[in-house]
Parts: C-alpha cells; structure tokens; sequence
C-alpha cells in the first residue's frame, strides 16, 4: 500500500461514514462487532452530548481532512512524503476542529436537557378557544416552553365557561386540563 492509496482510503472511509452518520444520525449501528481487546470507549455526555472534542463526527471530519489533504499533497508529488503528513494532519485537525466549532456555535449552543417540571399543566395561564359547556368538554389554549399549544379542557367546577376567557389550569389528568376561571380566583386572593 502507498501513501497515497492510504491518504485515499483514509479521505473515502471519512466521507462515506459522515455521509452515513447524517442520513441515519446517531442510530447508525456496524453490522459487526469488534473483538473485545479492540474496544475503545470514547468519553461522552448524557443522551449523544456532542460537546465533547472527541466525538464521532469530529473524529470522521479529521480523518476525511487528513485522508484528503495527503491524497492531494502525494498526488501532485511535489512534496516528500513526511511533509505530506504534517501537511494532511494539521489539516485534519483544522477540519475537526472547524467542525467542533460549528457545532458548538450552532448546533447545539441553545440546547438544554428537558425537565418534567418544564411541561407540569398546574398553574398554566390559559385561554378558552372552544367554549366549555356545563359538565362538558371544550378547548384551551396556552403558551409553554415559548410553544402555543391546546389541548382539551373541563371546568373544575362543572359550571359552562365561555370562548375568550382566561383561565388556570388546576390539574390536568389523561389528556384534559380541568380549569377554573382566572377571575374566581383572582377575587378569592
């Protein structure tokens, strides 16, 4: 093998798996198993953190970089094979590291882990959209995590509410906010 079917091997190899982690994202599986002395444990986050500077896609950017910028330096063979190499792996690590910026920067610069307490329906202002008759069922609408959202609703008390009017959520239990009137308890303070 030469050095440059190497640094080809190594760019194809590179593009083809960064190719494969965007179509099926973090769910790409090999269909083998490596023997167990070959396991090498990357260190991660909490569900695919991806700000750590030794991920797969980082590590997929460099090797695709390094594979590439080789190829092109002992194709054109106006360079001796060392200078190749430190040519191909600062430009790996440049391209890995692009790519750890950019994700960082972009992809996930705003994400945070999700709570429970983040989406609980009790104390939730809201608007009724659909009128909630006597004993019956109708619609509210609300704003959650930045989101409009509706869902079903019952009055708590059983008693008709009309369209437009602003209520909290009480309790929500299997699919439906039971809500009172924001004025009833408005006054009870």
């Amino acid at each position: 093998m030469t050095w440059e079917s190497f640094y080809l091997t190594c760019f194809l190899t590179g593009l083809l798996l960064t190719i494969a982690s965007f179509v099926f994202g973090s769910h790409f599986h090999l269909p083998f198993h490596l023997p167990s002395a070959l396991h090498l444990h990357v260190p991660h986050g909490h569900h695919g953190d991806s700000s750590s500077p030794m991920n797969l896609t980082v590590l997929l950017m460099f090797v695709t970089w390094f594979g590439g910028a080789g190829y092109v330096m002992t194709h054109s063979r106006s360079a001796a094979a060392g200078l190749a190499f430190m040519v191909a792996t600062v430009v790996g690590f440049a391209g890995g590291g692009l790519m750890y910026l950019f994700m960082g920067r972009v992809l996930i610069a705003n994400e945070h882990p999700l709570r429970e307490e983040d989406f609980e329906m009790a104390g939730i202002l809201g608007r009724v959209s659909s009128t909630i008759r006597e004993t019956g069922t109708g619609e509210v609408i609300y704003t959650q995590q930045g989101t409009r959202r509706s869902c079903g609703a019952r009055s708590e008390d059983g008693r008709a509410i009309e369209r437009g009017t602003e209520v909290i959520v009480m309790h929500y239990d299997k699919g439906i906010a039971y809500v009172r009137r924001f004025d009833d308890l408005h006054g009870q303070a």
